[in-house]
């Protein structure tokens, strides 16, 4: 018998052997990270940040820089108060004592500038039910947010004798946004933990080696959290960053885990080769393989760094920190730890279960299935999916609407009041920066729009200068609005700033719709690079881009069906907004994108293995699906739950984000990697693999193979 300690092994395959052998030296080490920094682990939450939803550089945040500074803080970041009775007026004494009591709490926050009274025929409706307060912004919008936190329960306790005290605005609506999402995360992630450990079990046939992804998701968790903390102290970070470095850090801790411990496993127990040597060519071969993944989830995430948006840039900073943490412990902590357990890693096994089954005869049959009847097989799959994808050619997209709040939540209830009082678009008035020289012909031309509802009196403020709130026609959401701010924009005099929450979301939405085919397109680039380097072969690298992006294009398809037109909404439990979240084609298509190439390095390494082995193509095809088939279908059966657990959450961008990847991993694994990609193996015969003269002269020589 041949071992591994008589083979040339590779970098991946010594760094396993060394830490093998090394058990002590490597725990001590992660147990310093550990400590290190899980001890800044538990504040990370409150020292995230809130807001960042924004174009960096656009007019609109100009707009609130000029206003913060000019105007006492009465930007988009201010906070606006709504007080409001069915049955009292302003003028009723427990509707007076509403007022002045939430003045004073606003007043006595040292983050708010300023304290605007209710005004008559500005800020209090003509039936006199409802009163406006507004809090100028004393602190930068992420500030303001936590003080909307802060502030929300102290006012919603001012309450009583029939009049409501509500606070909304934009900093109130992203503090509603986040504690709701924050809170559904926590009841998805309760939900998928035991849902996980199950199919875990029943994937590994072991409790041991079913533990062994949940190890590498907790310190790589802990870890992530930590330095996203000391990451705090230097820039604002989103705290959606934390959210999908959990869901990445426990997909890609199962996925990793999962390759790796099979191919131990196997070498172990159906190879009878010694521990040490088990390691070292499991690393060796799948270890190789997962280093090659992690690079295409980092490569995918790099490329959403090009929207210059704080919010997009903090959460791709965030699950890459996951990712190069649950990297490290599966190089190093993983095999330290297989090197120890040994045969134990079967400890506690299932009955049914069977060691050294590296090779699934259950997948080995299926191949040679697609293998006999490749057309049959393909045909269906490709149909299926290009009908799936058909609906996103009529996607439309736009920024977050108040629906994306729960109906209870001040912020809403305090929207609906003023819609209610004072018009469809009083909640995102815009603010319009003039010089007072020009602010009359400001004021003339706003009136003169006819997507204007009312244009309010000048506000004076320093160096000569004046705000004019302009009040739309139409719902802050609607597209008719949006237009609305670009005809301002083109009509009203050269210098003229348009701000306010209404177009900060439209400026944002406007550079997501000018980025996203470049950072598609650098992701499709560099993720082809990567699969040619690792694989060597032009013409099935190229497919295997390909047939993620026709996957992803059908997932996209089911979510334009599902979020857009509000088929099943019922079910879910959401009202449509009737388009898509704006940052999801972006932000969901590299998240999909970089969890599809990871089942397809698996796949397709697996099946490079075999044809260095052989240079056989039935070989190559069968043996990569028997030998990669159960890996990813297990690991895709976990991410498949852990996502769909997301879309039983409250609000609605959860949901978007559970079934958008839900449904993506379940096409591309079952679909895509399972079934069109074999059969695209078998239909290429030896073209698979064919690799130019010219250009193997300048790639790397990766091998998969071991011995």
């Amino acid at each position: 018998m041949t071992t591994s300690s008589s083979v040339k092994l590779g970098p991946v395959g010594r760094l396993g052997r060394y830490t093998a052998t090394h058990f002590r030296v490597v725990v001590i080490a992660w147990a310093v990270i550990a400590v290190a920094l899980g001890f800044f682990a538990p504040k990370v939450e409150k020292a995230l940040s809130g807001a960042g939803w924004e174009a960096s550089g656009s007019q609109s945040v100009q707009a609130r820089k000029v206003i913060d500074k000019e105007f006492a803080g009465l930007s988009s970041s201010a906070l606006m108060v709504v007080v409001h009775s069915d049955n009292s007026t302003v003028s009723a004494p427990a509707f007076k004592q509403a007022i002045s009591g939430a003045q004073a709490t606003l007043s006595a926050d040292p983050r708010v500038s300023r304290v605007v009274a209710p005004q008559p025929g500005i800020s209090i409706s003509r039936d006199g039910h409802t009163a406006i307060i507004q809090a100028g912004a004393a602190a930068d919008s992420n500030t303001m947010v936590r003080a909307a936190d802060d502030l929300k329960t102290k006012l919603g306790a001012l309450a009583g004798d029939g009049v409501g005290v509500s606070l909304t605005g934009a900093s109130g609506m992203w503090s509603d946004f986040n504690t709701a999402n924050r809170d559904a995360m926590m009841k998805s992630e309760l939900i998928s933990w035991p849902v996980t450990l199950v199919i875990l079990v029943l994937a590994f046939g072991s409790l041991v080696a079913a533990g062994l992804p949940l190890m590498l998701t907790i310190i790589g968790l802990v870890a992530s959290a930590g330095s996203l903390y000391l990451g705090t102290q230097l820039l604002d970070i989103s705290i959606w960053a934390m959210n999908f470095a959990l869901m990445f850090a426990l997909a890609l801790g199962i996925d990793y885990a999962l390759f790796i411990v099979y191919r131990f496993r196997g070498a172990l127990f159906g190879s009878h080769e010694s521990v040490e040597d088990a390691v070292a060519e499991a690393m060796d071969t799948a270890g190789k393989a997962v280093l090659f993944s992690a690079i295409t989830v980092l490569i995918s995430l790099t490329a959403v760094m090009l929207v210059p948006s704080p919010a997009f840039r903090s959460m791709a900073l965030g699950i890459m920190v996951a990712v190069l943490f649950i990297l490290a412990a599966t190089m190093t902590l993983l095999p330290a730890v297989l090197g120890k357990l040994g045969p134990r890693v079967d400890k506690l096994a299932l009955p049914w279960a069977h060691q050294g089954e590296h090779r699934s005869a259950r997948f080995a049959a299926w191949a040679e299935r697609l293998w006999r009847r490749p057309l049959a097989y393909g045909s269906v799959a490709l149909i299926l999916l290009l009908a799936l994808a058909a609906p996103v050619l009529g996607l439309k997209t736009g920024m977050p609407s108040i629906k994306v709040v729960p109906a209870g939540d001040s912020s809403r209830v305090g929207y609906n009041q003023v819609q209610q009082a004072f018009g469809d678009g009083a909640p995102g008035a815009l603010q319009v920066i003039t010089t007072q020289v020009g602010a009359a012909k400001v004021i003339a031309l706003s009136k003169a729009d006819p997507g204007v509802a009312q244009v309010m009196a000048a506000m004076p403020g320093a160096n000569g200068m004046a705000l004019v709130q302009v009040i739309p026609a139409s719902d802050p959401s609607s597209p008719v609005t949006g237009a609305t701010v670009d005809r301002l924009r083109s009509t009203l005099p050269p210098g003229t700033l348009i701000g306010g929450s209404v177009a900060e979301n439209h400026d944002l939405e406007a550079l997501l719709s000018a980025k996203t085919p470049l950072v598609i397109g650098v992701i499709l680039v560099l993720g082809f690079v990567l699969l040619l380097v690792a694989l060597q072969a032009p013409i099935i690298a190229a497919f295997g881009v390909l047939t993620s992006l026709l996957a992803t294009a059908a997932a996209f398809g089911v979510a334009r069906m599902i979020f857009q037109d509000g088929t099943g909404s019922g079910l879910l439990g959401f009202e449509p907004q009737g388009f898509l979240d704006a940052w999801g084609p972006v932000f969901f298509f590299a998240m999909i994108f970089a969890i599809s190439m990871d089942y397809t390095v698996f796949l397709l390494s697996s099946a490079k293995e075999h044809w260095d082995r052989s240079h056989d193509p039935h070989e190559a095809m069968v043996g990569g699906v028997a030998h990669s088939g159960r890996v990813v279908f297990a690991a895709a059966a976990v991410m498949v739950a852990v996502f769909f657990t997301f879309a039983l959450s409250g609000p609605l961008p959860p949901k978007e984000m559970g079934v958008i990847l839900g449904v993506a991993v379940l096409l591309d694994a079952f679909l895509v990697r399972l079934l069109l990609v074999p059969v695209l193996l078998r239909l290429l015969g030896r073209w698979a693999w064919w690799l130019p003269k010219p250009l193997a002269r300048v790639l790397p020589n990766v091998r998969f193979g071991h011995g």
